[in-house]
């Protein structure tokens, strides 16, 4: 049986997607396949559809009415997550979310809320969880190993010139896209939250330094955990020429340090380190479109099992929300002046 999939806009992160369906078809899923694309530009679905050999659909109507479309990736600009999300929802397809899940909790409830009326699965794009080091940092912090937590840090410091801004009217708005944390730091928001559990209070201040954008591309964030452990989140898009994106978990048996998926240090009470893992060089550093496939890969291949067993994507709807959650408090605080508390 195929596990057709359909994917909305066919931008930069279509391709991804693109290129991880393929790879997922090779790699332990041949039923995986992708069927068709749309975009509301018919020129631009067209060519990707001739690219990647799948079908260009006149729009997303038509799209969501093919019988052998069971998923659906949504990859148009962030404002717009939700409202393709449930018109998928509704159809009766699983859905697959670019992240971050959209710009307002509202807005993410609703999706949230209309995959559970259809009874569909919901997964937001966070492929790095599934990034070797991630996992490993995972089991280590699920094994107690690091002992009570006490930091973490997380640092997305990259370049994206002001091309990058000026290459679609959506970038770089509230409205459609959010700043530098919204859009690329979103990643390692998550990762921190998933390490170190609820947010309970979080302190920040966000600045435009280097680009002509209404959001901020420079984000620097102090978050109080509810376990008790402190963390800081920085985001930038204004860092030439770009560097590795960085995870640091701290407690009170050893730190574990990642960079761009890989762990480059381990120091734990009582254990000789092993040799850091060799880079691969692929980051988003500097080129958007600089992704590990397999990782994304690895999250449909979680999507396509979790609707087979039944349970719950490991990256949920409401993994996306929580992400969300602690990015919206970060612009309250740097708008008010005031840490901004949490319930979650």
């Amino acid at each position: 049986m195929t596990r057709g999939f359909g994917i909305v806009g066919t931008g930069v992160i279509a391709a991804i997607h693109a290129e991880a369906i393929a790879l997922l078809s090779k790699t332990g899923r041949p039923d995986a396949l992708l069927v068709a694309v749309t975009d509301v530009a018919a020129g631009a679905a067209a060519a990707f559809a001739a690219a990647h050999g799948c079908r260009a659909e006149p729009d997303l109507g038509t799209l969501l009415a093919r019988s052998d479309v069971e998923v659906v990736c949504v990859c148009v600009p962030t404002g717009l997550h939700a409202q393709i999300g449930i018109q998928a929802a509704q159809a009766g397809k699983h859905v697959v979310v670019e992240k971050p899940i959209d710009v307002s909790l509202d807005a993410a409830d609703r999706l949230i809320n209309a995959t559970q009326a259809a009874g569909v699965a919901l997964t937001v794009i966070s492929q790095h969880r599934f990034d070797a080091g991630l996992v490993e940092l995972k089991r280590l912090l699920d094994d107690g190993a690091l002992g009570r937590l006490v930091l973490g840090e997380a640092s997305t410091k990259w370049y994206r010139a002001q091309g990058y801004y000026d290459s679609a009217a959506w970038r770089g708005t509230y409205a459609m896209d959010g700043g530098s944390l919204m859009n690329q730091g979103v990643h390692y928001v998550d990762l921190l939250r998933w390490c170190l559990g609820p947010p309970a209070e979080v302190t920040a201040v966000c600045t435009t330094q280097a680009h002509q954008i209404e959001v901020e591309d420079t984000a620097l964030a102090i978050v109080r955990f509810a376990s008790g452990a402190v963390g800081t989140i920085l985001s930038s898009t204004a860092a030439w020429p770009g560097f590795p994106q960085r995870l640091e978990i701290t407690g009170t048996e050893g730190t574990v340090t990642v960079q761009d998926g890989q762990i480059v240090r381990r120091a734990l009470t009582g254990e000789a380190a092993p040799a850091p893992a060799a880079d691969t060089g692929l980051s988003g550093a500097a080129d958007p479109a600089a992704v590990d496939i397999a990782s994304h890969a690895a999250q449909l291949a979680d999507l396509l099992d979790a609707v087979d067993t039944g349970r719950e994507p490991a990256v949920s709807g409401r993994s996306g929300r929580d992400a969300l959650e602690i990015i919206l408090a970060v612009y309250e605080s740097s708008r008010t002046g005031r840490p901004v508390r949490l319930s979650s």
